[in-house]
């Protein structure tokens, strides 16, 4: 499920896609309008069924995270730290199987 949020600090919107049991699986970047927000939303729809469009980073304190890019190469979204490879490729997959949602208003 997605979920789109309003920061109250910058006032830009910002999206989070959900697994079934609450956790957040990505976490997508601000845009300036929710307009472009769910636009980003689409794009994790079309690009998130694309494993060619996960990559796979390395953090300072050597865990594993992903990103997912759109066709032009920006950064849609980025996932939480993995500690496996394993927990990583099922994030990976976890996108795919969950990217199709509903989006539902919060506020930050």
């Amino acid at each position: 499920m997605f979920e789109i949020y309003q920061s109250e600090k910058t006032r830009k919107y910002r999206f989070r896609l959900k697994a079934r049991n609450g956790e957040i699986i990505l976490s997508g970047q601000a845009y300036k309008d929710k307009a472009s927000c769910e636009n980003g939303i689409a794009s994790v729809g079309k690009n998130g069924v694309d494993e060619s469009k996960f990559h796979v980073k390395n953090s300072n304190d050597g865990k594993k995270y992903f990103v997912l890019k759109s066709g032009n190469g920006q950064v849609i979204g980025q996932s939480q730290m993995y500690k496996t490879d394993s927990g990583l490729a099922n994030g990976i997959a976890s996108v795919g199987k969950n990217c199709a949602g509903k989006c539902k208003d919060l506020t930050d």
